[in-house]
């Protein structure tokens, strides 16, 4: 198919490369990049999204609410992990992928195609220097083979494990290990657009290491310690390095980001930094320093508390840099805090996660996919300002793309809207609609404040879930019986933006797979293949 080549894009040997214009407008410098992604971080874990339902001191968001823009009906693509990664970073929602539901497992391949554009491919591009720290979990080419694979699975921990715990390792295991983590491992960070990566994985999951751009910070030769994997720490046991600590994780990873600020300030090259923090997810390895500061007896809320100082020294490093007034940054979370973690016991002292929003992390309510959003660019976003129009982590690039001038090819960022008039100060439409899905692969459908979740409602006897947000934020008054004329609505545009391949204007495009449809049994066999 045949489309307008934009300015600033050529194309060789069959690929599409972007070309930036030297400048953001007339004379504006183009502005660093930071895109801080917690960890099941709650929407109401924020303060400032929750000051009167919250118990958790969380000063160094609150700072970014106060000296930028805050959204209050942001969302991630999933209510897990990889999913919502992927959509972050690629403009693309993630059921178009083969990740119809779950996350990643461990040792699991790459989920972003090689030839997919990635927003650091698009900075990268533009001149930035451009550097991932923190939890990956997007997949990796593991140079395992079939034969090293008995070596590296079947260990033991809580579900997933496939074993019981071990005590002790064989020789082999250990061989099987050098061979493998002694080689280069591909498909990472630095095969899709960064020039530098640090960090873990998975921090819950093997190798218990650290990973420095596509290879492993010294080689995994002990089994990790049934004694770490008590609750809410690590979850599988695995290759671990010897004394490997799971306290350390996060603050190392906070203190390489902040190099990365300092040393590109020294150099003056624009940067583009994104910082998947792997905080407040498990482990729950707090600290010393913040044990029991929360006052709620809660290893979470300790830890949510350290997660907000690690915020806090990055921001301090773009203080000490003098590059704070010239970088644009975005803080926000994978998807909802995680129940497993002790919400009850902190609803009881009158923090609520997720704000007054139902449900937490892997659900298709709000509580699983709507996130905190907070951007601070100096000139450009007015400090203390609130918007509450529809906007989701799918449309970071498109927006990135819009602040750099550069139109993006048509096989790219599908689902992705700019949200640059937004964080100009205006308050207007940017997308009608937005897909988010537990993390059981069930979708959510947005239509302005109309939601319907594609999953039987047992009590009313509905095989979907209507609800009014503007009335109803949550979610507790099902109207599907009600209103059939908007189910059937609703469910026409889901089936358009499923066959389209895309929901921003452009041509049709392919999705990877054969979209799984929900309910499942109400269109069984009727779908094509093909999309």
């Amino acid at each position: 198919m045949l489309f307008r080549v934009p300015a600033g894009v050529l194309f060789c040997c069959g690929l599409t490369l972007l070309l930036c214009s030297s400048v953001v407008g007339a004379s504006e410098r183009r502005p660093n990049i930071v895109i801080l992604l917690a960890d099941d971080l709650g929407y109401g874990d924020v303060q400032a999204n929750n000051p009167e339902r919250s118990r958790i001191a969380t000063p160094h968001m609150d700072r970014l609410a106060k000296e930028g823009l805050r959204f209050t009906d942001a969302h991630s693509s999933s209510g897990c992990c990889s999913p919502s990664r992927y959509t972050l970073l690629t403009g693309r929602y993630h059921w178009r992928t083969s990740l119809q539901s779950g996350i990643v497992g461990v040792w699991g391949p790459p989920l972003i195609a090689a030839d997919r554009l990635t927003l650091p491919q698009l900075t990268r591009r533009c001149g930035y220097r451009t550097g991932c720290f923190g939890k990956w979990h997007l997949g990796h080419d593991w140079p395992i083979t079939a034969e090293q694979k008995r070596w590296l699975t079947g260990f033991g921990g809580q579900p997933g494990g496939g074993g019981k715990v071990l005590s002790e390792i064989t020789d082999e295991h250990r061989a099987a290990w050098r061979a493998v983590f002694e080689q280069r491992i591909p498909g990472g960070p630095t095969d899709r657009g960064f020039d530098a990566y640090f960090g873990t994985d998975v921090p819950n999951w093997p190798p218990y290491c650290f990973l420095e751009n596509d290879r492993t910070v010294g080689i995994p030769s002990e089994l990790l310690s049934a004694a770490a994997l008590v609750k809410n720490q690590a979850s599988l046991q695995g290759p671990a390095l010897p004394e490997w600590s799971l306290q350390k994780v996060l603050p190392t990873i906070t203190e390489r980001a902040s190099d990365f600020i300092l040393d590109n300030a020294k150099a003056g090259t624009p940067f583009f930094l994104y910082v998947p923090l792997t905080a407040p997810h498990t482990p729950l390895a707090v600290n010393e320093e913040w044990r029991n500061r929360s006052g709620l007896k809660s290893e979470y809320a300790d830890f949510l508390m350290e997660t907000d100082a690690a915020v806090g020294r990055i921001l301090q490093a773009l203080d000490d840099s003098g590059l704070a007034s010239e970088t644009l940054v975005i803080l926000t979370s994978d998807n909802g805090c995680a129940s497993y973690i002790g919400v009850k016991a902190l609803e009881a002292q009158g923090h609520f996660p997720s704000g007054p929003f139902r449900d937490y992390k892997a659900s298709a309510f709000e509580g699983g996919h709507r996130v905190p959003l907070l951007v601070r660019w100096p000139g450009v976003v007015t400090p203390r300002a609130v918007n509450g129009q529809l906007v989701h982590h799918a449309d970071f690039l498109a927006t990135v793309a819009d602040l750099l001038d550069v139109d993006l090819p048509e096989n790219a960022a599908e689902d992705s809207f700019s949200l640059l008039p937004l964080l100009q100060g205006k308050d207007q439409l940017i997308r009608a609609h937005a897909v988010s899905t537990s993390c059981s692969g069930i979708p959510t459908l947005r239509d302005g404040t109309w939601k319907l979740i594609l999953q039987a409602d047992a009590r009313l006897k509905t095989d979907v879930q209507l609800y009014d947000l503007s009335a109803d934020p949550g979610e507790t008054t099902n109207l599907a019986e009600k209103l059939p004329e908007r189910v059937e609505a609703m469910r026409a545009k889901l089936e358009e933006l499923i066959r389209r391949g895309r929901s921003t204007p452009g041509s049709d495009q392919k999705n990877d797979v054969r979209v799984v449809r929900y309910p499942k049994k109400a269109t069984s066999g009727e779908i094509p293949e093909s999309r």
